[in-house]
């Protein structure tokens, strides 16, 4: 049984439906549906919402996501554009992309990445990607860091000990280099990373991540409970205290990073926009 800070109202049908309705195009995607977010209708009130591209379909088999697995369709090449579209339906100033992973394609999806950074950037909008890590290919990586989102975010999702249960087809090590590799090609970007917490973890070790990730020069860190998406996927092992999220929070800061989402609902992209309060200080690329 959920403890009571971790029970949220259901969404007003009305929010999700009317931005399902100013999207009007069934073949766009969003994290906030398809992967079952619990605040989604807290964003969907505000206007606020995650794209998911490359297709709703995962090559991979992580026990924590409620993404559906298998093989995916054929990217669609004009999505980049129909984002475009759906965001000046929604008059939005700053956007958040991520994908599955789609580990069939030779770049990952790299590319079909650039296209929508470009396309947005084009008509003055800021933009989050929320990165897979490409098998740890550097020239697909270098494709996305071309295109100079403000923010190029990878999750690290859990502890190193927890990979083989909750992430067995990724690699902890290959996802702090990508970090390190953003900074490294370009310094402006900012970086950004996520952790579960309630999958058997202990604080300690959660604490040896955020200072694996400030090591890797990560800017922004979030940290949220983790909650199944449904009865077949790995269960929590904790509830984690509203108390201990802000413990979290607070040695996070104290670490140096720039900004620390920690709360038992945060998510990758909770309140993301946030970052354009440090776009004045963000030196020229």
């Amino acid at each position: 049984m959920l403890p009571s800070y971790l029970k949220k109202r259901i969404p007003k049908t009305h929010n999700v439906s009317r931005l399902r309705e100013a999207l009007n195009d069934p073949s766009i995607h969003t994290v906030c549906e398809s992967l079952k977010c619990p605040n989604i209708g807290e964003c969907f009130s505000k206007n606020t919402l995650t794209f998911m591209i490359l297709g709703d379909v995962c090559t991979r088999n992580c026990a924590f996501c409620g993404c559906e697995k298998g093989m995916p369709l054929p990217v669609d090449p004009d999505e980049p554009e129909k984002i475009l579209e759906s965001v000046r339906k929604l008059k939005l100033n700053y956007v958040v992309i991520t994908s599955v992973t789609r580990d069939d394609l030779p770049d990952g999806g790299a590319s079909h990445f650039s296209k929508a950074i470009r396309a947005l950037h084009s008509k003055g909008i800021a933009v989050e990607v929320l990165i897979p890590d490409f098998l740890g290919n550097p020239e697909a990586l270098n494709v996305v860091v071309r295109a100079k989102p403000e923010v190029i975010n990878h999750n690290v999702e859990t502890v190193p000990r927890l990979y083989p249960d909750v992430r067995p087809q990724a690699d902890y090590k290959r996802s702090l280099n990508l970090l390190l590799r953003v900074k490294e090609a370009n310094p402006a970007i900012y970086t950004k990373s996520g952790i579960m917490v309630g999958l058997g973890e202990t604080d300690e070790e959660v604490f040896s991540v955020l200072r694996d990730l400030k090591g890797v020069g990560c800017d922004i860190v979030t940290l949220g409970q983790y909650l199944p998406p449904s009865k077949t996927h790995q269960k929590a092992e904790r509830f984690v205290e509203p108390e201990s999220f802000l413990h979290y929070e607070r040695v996070g800061y104290k670490m140096g990073f720039l900004k620390v989402f920690s709360g038992p609902f945060v998510r990758s992209s909770y309140k993301a926009e946030e970052i354009l309060c440090f776009q004045n200080n963000q030196k020229d690329y």
